[in-house]
């Protein structure tokens, strides 16, 4: 049966097939099996044309040898009138999307040049700049930078653009970057001097090379694409600025927007502080004098996602206070008026105005409405992330969207009849909708959401979706989500999988595909996906509830919520199985160390010994300033590991920075060593280490991703449902 938007992408018949090549046994979806699962298109971003008529998003593919994905851009039709269509193809792929106020649309790849005097088909060393003119025609590079191009951002009635670069401290300009690049190259040195702390983040070294950020200006009424200098393969198609010349690694990890005009930036700018701390301030970056003035420099709070308003007299963005060893850090909604030259006013002369400070959520995504009266935001709340309107006379909330999903990439119509936006849940992957901000001629309300035709139809699931809701031990109450296999009932109830999420500070509200429940359910079992302590979306108490407090009230929620759920007549208490990632694979260790009620444990990329992971981190000062000498000495798991009874399979990538291996290298010893299932005489072990040296924090190559279910499920089979080891994929050697 081949694809229908009726039936979904991937429901079919087909013979068993053996494990190696990712199939299960009776496959009627493509969560049964891993080759279709990981073929399944994927969307994200979205962005919207200056006129309102065009969105664009992009979609993930895997490449020929299912080794790789590859993105496309793909333009989506606001009013359903046609099919999604799309709009870019090539090897290398396209994302990055931004449109010019004439409607040409920006992207970055690095896809061939095919107007190169000298190798046209070969793909470029970094991402280039591209156009593709809104009137039709092919797309063409309008920059080059030698450390690539990306973070492209335009400005909304001007015809200018930003993007950053990475460039090298001592050099001068673009072409003394790429002297700098070929010295290194030419010289096989790859070492890297530091005088600062970070030295890495998530998955790569940082440095020499550092992000400045570059402008723009082309002529108003001009196809871009014949706007600029195109000469040759060089170092700069177009005449471009260095806004930034010399910021060190304060753009490390920039958010930033454009003013309307094309005339400034306001940026995030880090700074360093004492003891290998940074703090991220506020400022602007005027395009024409590069000068930079700093905005907003609050000592006790990181500054992030700054939006400028419509007319650009104004910028809301979050405060994140800094937590210390006893205060979760708090985040709120601030709006900042940024002067009147003509007045002779500027920043300065005033304070920031927090927003809505009665309302106890934490806002992402915000975006102005046309006429500046107000914004359109999300956040996460009782397991689901809405659409809000806050009306900035007012200062009040108001839900515009009240299903089970979670919304993102907010872009608002220019007529400001329509919020368009991304939506998931776990019943659907991320797809694009439209919601009226107002009441339309057919009489549909305010908030109500209409489903755009996609590039791709959602998956069919092989079960069920319903809520859990039990109370605490502190009398709270403890929600999740509970996916359900079909078929599972009192006379066949289904074994039961406890999926604990990472953050800490998150939600299990967001369809995701590298921790999907539905893989787990296509073999028959009951996943929950509970939000304890730590949670966003159940007001600052819950969080403040579990801060410094890890093993304590995060782990008897779960314990609570587990017990409500194993309770069901649908659900086998006795057959259960623990897992979790990242802090989640932290909980996976403590309950290890706690309990003997399940049959197995999975726990990826975990923390073990606290005292050890916390200077070793990438970012040791922000997990510092929770993990206290006592927090860390009490609530470590490796405290616990004679305690340890149940089979466990530790999962670590190398190239995560996060939690580096070494937590995943030490506790596998420890299990060997000294737990209750140590290794024997003969060296055999329950206990099992799935080791990838290529792969970070997350499990991001389509086959070793892959791999991670088989073995998790080969793993789950044989201690959880008693089935006989039934021999790992192949490709394991």
């Amino acid at each position: 049966m081949s694809p229908t938007p009726e039936n979904g992408p991937g429901l079919r018949l087909v013979q068993e097939a053996g494990s190696d090549d990712g199939a299960f046994a009776g496959l009627t979806t493509a969560f049964h099996d891993l080759d279709e699962y990981v073929a399944l298109p994927r969307m994200s971003g979205l962005v919207l044309s200056p006129d309102g008529s065009r969105l664009v998003t992009q979609v993930a593919t895997l490449n020929h040898d299912a080794t790789k994905v590859h993105t496309a851009l793909w333009e989506v039709y606001p009013t359903r009138a046609r099919p999604a269509r799309r709009l870019t193809r090539s090897a290398q792929g396209e994302s990055g999307a931004a449109f010019t106020p004439d409607g040409d649309l920006l992207f970055t790849s690095s896809r061939p040049d095919a107007d190169a005097t000298e190798d046209a088909e070969k793909p470029l060393d970094k991402p280039a700049l591209w156009v593709l003119p809104a009137g039709g025609g092919e797309a063409r590079i309008v920059a080059t930078r030698p450390g690539g191009v990306g973070g492209v951002k335009t400005a909304r009635s001007s015809y200018a653009v930003v993007f950053t670069t990475d460039m090298h401290p001592n050099a001068k300009d673009g072409a003394d970057d790429e002297r700098l690049r070929t010295l290194r190259k030419d010289k096989k040195v790859s070492a890297i001097l530091h005088d600062r702390y970070p030295v890495r983040y998530w998955d790569h070294d940082l440095g020499p090379e550092a992000p400045h950020l570059l402008g723009w200006h082309f002529r108003a009424g001009d196809d871009v694409a014949r706007s600029v200098e195109v000469a040759s393969r060089s170092t700069e198609h177009l005449k471009v600025s260095d806004l930034t010349p010399t910021p060190g690694h304060a753009l490390r990890e920039a958010q930033y927007d454009f003013s309307p005009d094309g005339t400034f930036v306001v940026s995030t700018w880090e700074i360093p502080q004492a003891k290998g701390a940074m703090r991220t301030v506020l400022v602007r970056i005027d395009v024409d004098t590069k000068e930079r003035t700093v905005l907003v420099d609050d000592p006790d709070a990181d500054l992030t996602s700054p939006v400028i308003s419509p007319d650009g007299s104004a910028v809301v963005y979050v405060r994140e206070s800094l937590a210390t060893a006893d205060t979760a850090p708090q985040q709120t909604l601030h709006l900042l008026p940024l002067g009147d030259p003509v007045e002779g006013t500027s920043a300065s002369d005033v304070e920031p105005r927090r927003l809505v400070a009665h309302w106890d959520r934490w806002t992402t995504g915000h975006q102005w409405l046309p006429d500046g009266s107000g914004l359109v935001v999300t956040a996460d709340q009782d397991g689901r992330a809405p659409v809000f309107a806050i009306d900035l006379a007012s200062d009040t909330v108001e839900q515009l969207t009240s299903d089970d999903s979670a919304y993102s990439d907010l872009q608002v119509a220019p007529d400001a009849r329509f919020v368009y936006a991304l939506r998931s849940s776990y019943l659907a992957p991320p797809h694009p909708v439209r919601i009226h901000l107002a009441e339309d001629e057919h009489g549909r309300p305010r908030g109500t959401v209409t489903v755009l035709r996609a590039p791709a139809p959602p998956p069919t699931l092989p079960g069920t979706l319903t809520e859990v809701r039990t109370t605490a031990e502190d009398g709270r109450e403890v929600r999740g989500w509970l996916a359900m296999p079909d078929g599972a009932s009192a006379e066949s109830p289904a074994p039961f999988l406890l999926w604990i999420h990472g953050g800490p500070l998150g939600s299990w509200n967001a369809w995701s595909w590298r921790w999907n429940p539905w893989l787990m359910v296509a073999q028959g079992y009951a996943v929950l996906l509970p939000d304890p302590a730590l949670s966003t979306g159940y007001g600052q108490d819950f969080v403040q509830r579990g801060w410094g407090r890890w093993g304590a009230e995060p782990y008897t929620d779960l314990m609570a919520i587990t017990d409500a759920t194993v309770a069901r007549d649908d659900v086998d208490e006795t057959r259960t199985a623990a897992m979790g990632g990242s802090f989640g694979g932290y909980m996976a260790n403590w309950v290890a160390g706690q309990t003997d009620r399940f049959r197995a444990i999975v726990t990826h990329a975990s923390l073990w010994a606290l005292e050890q992971f916390g200077p070793t981190t990438d970012v040791a000062f922000y997990w510092g300033r929770e993990m206290s000498p006592e927090m860390a000495e009490r609530y470590s798991p490796h405290r616990y590991v004679q305690n340890i009874v149940t089979p466990m399979l530790v999962v670590h990538g190398d190239k995560d920075y996060r939690v580096p291996v070494g937590e995943g290298l030490r506790l596998w010893y420890e299990l060997l060593s000294s737990s209750q299932l140590a290794a024997d005489d003969d060296g055999r072990t329950a206990h099992r280490f799935l080791y990838f040296p290529d792969e970070n924090h997350w499990i991001l190559s389509p086959q070793h991703a892959k791999v991670w279910y088989q073995v998790v499920s080969g793993f789950l089979a044989e201690h959880v449902l008693g089935e006989a080891p039934n021999g790992l994929p192949e490709t394991l050697g």
